[in-house]
Formats: structure tokens, C-alpha cells, sequence
């Protein structure tokens, strides 16, 4: 189905473009109090500093309510329920510069059960190359100042072929409801691998939990990379999330203008770098997705960029009007950028202002919301009602 197209007139930023704003090398938050505009503003929420990291990426919440937090110069730490961090030893070696290092980390759905998380980062190949790689492990929690090991650690995914420049990973990971492995992969500033079959640069992934492909992927026939392959055109997507309905959406960066939400559907392509409605850094022009309805369109599209980062479908009870609303970090709006759905269609409902860059968002077991700050002595923040 080639969807409808939404495009939001917004008012002007603090605007960078989309080539900085995605690059994590920012300014070090002011260390002052977890007050904000948000915060001094009618939100609904209370702000609450819990930890201070650096240059974190991403987070995911342990069945015991311990949360994971990289950082992406390649180290994973785990926040106890008392606040204190400890260090995780057996991560693999990153390759950090630029967009690179450490990226995201999930945990099995049945980590109880299997003990597996897994991660995603940046990994150097022959000569100046450099490409995604995902790996899982099995987390051993400690007790005392050693927050635990992962072991067994194996590559299931590769981002392939690698290239060079240090931009655009992607990289994201996500588990749907019917236990598939999904994987964000952008296409690493080359263009035309996003609509290259025999390339998995620019394309959502779907795999299984070991990193095997399913029989029923919409290319699994044609084999190889090609199998790995649910939908492609994609630029550099960096958030996945899935609604009620076991829908995904996913958020990518678009170039000069054109930042866009999704809704993934099987085999689509959503036509980067032939169509976008951004354009090129140099100035020249991109034909709008309007132009080519051949290639699935966004349900929401942001110029001004927003530079989105981090991706949740709110399903928890503390913010009971906000059950099944969208939330994305906003890097270059220092945002925190809540969105409504309506079946298939999307737009941006609400903006609070948070005053730094927002790298991630994630739901906490009890309903509250956190955000991970970007940079470094980036502060953990935790969203809860007020009273």
C-alpha cells in the first residue's frame, strides 16, 4: 500500500542541520539541576536526574528492573534499582570515530529464560572501512562494585559491504511480538546501496533470534543478504518501535529537510535516495516523495529537521492519556517530540522542550519515561506525573 503523505509545517528551530545533528560529538550538558523548559513549563511530568554517563547510546530495562546503558566509546555499564552503576566486562572491542562506537542494547524477551542481550556497534574492516555489526551474549549479573560478564559472545549480523566514512550505522534493534530480531541499517552516506538488493546498507532487517533468516521474508528465496531484507530506501534510521497492533514504525534522518516517520511495511521501499523531501547538502534538489508514488511515502515529515534519535509507543500506566502516543529524542530540537496515531496515519501532537539533546527514550517498568541526554556528562532523566 503506498500510504498518505503528511508533511508538518513547523516553526523554526534551533536548527542543525541533519549531517551534524546525527553526529553524537556535542557539547557537554551544563551541570546544573535536572530543570528544564520542560520541566518550568504545564508538562505533565516531574524530571528527576538519576545518573550522569558518557557519550551514552542507548538503554534497555533488565526483567529485575536493573537498567543497560552503553556508552559509545564501548562500554556497557547496568543501573541497580539503588542508583549506582557498575561496569559489564566481555564487550566486544568497538570501532569508535565519528557516528561509530557502541550502539544500541535489547534483551531477549525471554532473558529470564535464555540470559541473551544483544548489542549493536561499529566494527573496522580491511583498510579504511568500517560497517554494523550485531552480537549476542549471555549476561551474567554480580553483585558488589563488578556489574557483571557477558560471555558467549558471536556475531549473528553484519552489515554488508563495508564501506568508508563513519556515518549512518543506523543499527538500532528491536524485538517484534512474534519474536522476530528487527535491525535498523542505514546506508553509511553511500546513496545508492539503499536500493542496492545485493546490499543490506539503507534497509530494515528481520531475522531470527540467532541471526537466521526466516523462511518467510518477503525476498528469502533470492538467498544471501537479499533474504535478510523486509523493506529498503532507507536513509539512516534510528528508531524502532511497535504499536498495540504489532504495527512498526520506524524514524530516519532525512538529508537537508526530510526527516521521516514510517510505517514499515513487507518488501516496501521508501525511496531514499531517489525521492525525499529534503535535499542534498550541496543544495541540489531531491524530487519529493509526491513525485514518484511508486515508493511509499512518510506518514510524518519534519522541515525543520527534528534529527530524531531514540523511539518508544508508549504503553505504560502512569500517563494514561498517553497510551499508544509515540515519543522521539529529538537531537538538533533538543526535544522530546510526542506523536498520535490514528491506524495507519500519524502527526505530531506535542514538543517539550528539554534543552539538550536527546539521544533515547525508553518506558520503565512502572510507566515512567527516560531519556538519555547526548554527549559527554550526559545526564539519565527520569519522567514521571506529577502529583
Amino acid at each position: 500500500m503506498i500510504k498518505h503523505l503528511t508533511i508538518l509545517s513547523l516553526s523554526v528551530l534551533l536548527a542543525a542541520c541533519n549531517g551534524s545533528s546525527d553526529n553524537t560529538t556535542a557539547s557537554a550538558p551544563v551541570p546544573s539541576p535536572a530543570q528544564s523548559t520542560a520541566q518550568r513549563s504545564n508538562a505533565p511530568f516531574v524530571i528527576t536526574e538519576i545518573a550522569r554517563f558518557n557519550e551514552p547510546w542507548a538503554m534497555s530495562f533488565l526483567p529485575d528492573g536493573g537498567l543497560l546503558i552503553s556508552e559509545k566509546r564501548g562500554v556497557l555499564k547496568v543501573l541497580d534499582g539503588g542508583g549506582k552503576t557498575a561496569e559489564i566486562s566481555g564487550v566486544p572491542t568497538v570501532d569508535y570515530g565519528g557516528q561509530g562506537g557502541f550502539g544500541d542494547i535489547v534483551v531477549h524477551p525471554r532473558f529470564a529464560d535464555t540470559g541473551w542481550v544483544y548489542l549493536s556497534y561499529a566494527e573496522a574492516g580491511a583498510g579504511d572501512t568500517h560497517g554494523a555489526v550485531v552480537v549476542r551474549g549471555k549476561l551474567t549479573l554480580a553483585d558488589g562494585d563488578s556489574g557483571g560478564v557477558l560471555d558467549q559472545v558471536s556475531v549473528i549480523w553484519r552489515q554488508v559491504p563495508k564501506v568508508s566514512g563513519q556515518g549512518h550505522y543506523g543499527h538500532r534493534i528491536a524485538f517484534g511480538p512474534d519474536g522476530m530480531l528487527w535491525i535498523s541499517s542505514g546506508e553509511r552516506q553511500q546513496f545508492d546501496p539503499a536500493q542496492d538488493m545485493q546490499s543490506n546498507l539503507g534497509k530494515s532487517i528481520r531475522l531470527n533470534d540467532d541471526g537466521s533468516v526466516p523462511a518467510d521474508n518477503p525476498f528469502g528465496d533470492q538467498g544471501g543478504v537479499t533474504a535478510q531484507i523486509w523493506s529498503l530506501g532507507h536513509r539512516n534510521p534510528l528508531g524502532l518501535a511497535f504499536d498495540a497492533t504489532g504495527a512498526l514504525w520506524m524514524h530516519e534522518m532525512g538529508p537537508a529537510g526530510g526527516d521521516e516517520l514510517n510505517l514499515i511495511e513487507r518488501g516496501a521501499n521508501y525511496g531514499y535516495p531517489i525521492v525525499s523531501n529534503g535535499d542534498h547538502y550541496s543544495g541540489k534538489d531531491i524530487p519529493d516523495h509526491a513525485t514518484r508514488p511508486e515508493f511509499n511515502a512518510p506518514e510524518i515529515s519534519w522541515t525543520p529537521v527534528i534529527a530524531p534519535a531514540g523511539f518508544i509507543i508508549y504503553s505504560g500506566a502512569m500517563f494514561p492519556q498517553w497510551q499508544g502516543d509515540g515519543f522521539i529524542g529529538g537531537l538538533a530540537s533538543q526535544a522530546l517530540v510526542r506523536v498520535e496515531f490514528d491506524g495507519v496515519n500519524a502527526h505530531e501532537a506535542e514538543r517539550f522542550d528539554m534543552g539538550q539533546r536527546i539521544r533515547e527514550v525508553e518506558q520503565g517498568p512502572d510507566g515512567a519515561i527516560w531519556l538519555l541526554e547526548d554527549g559527554g556528562n550526559a545526564r539519565l532523566l527520569k519522567l514521571t506525573a506529577k502529583p
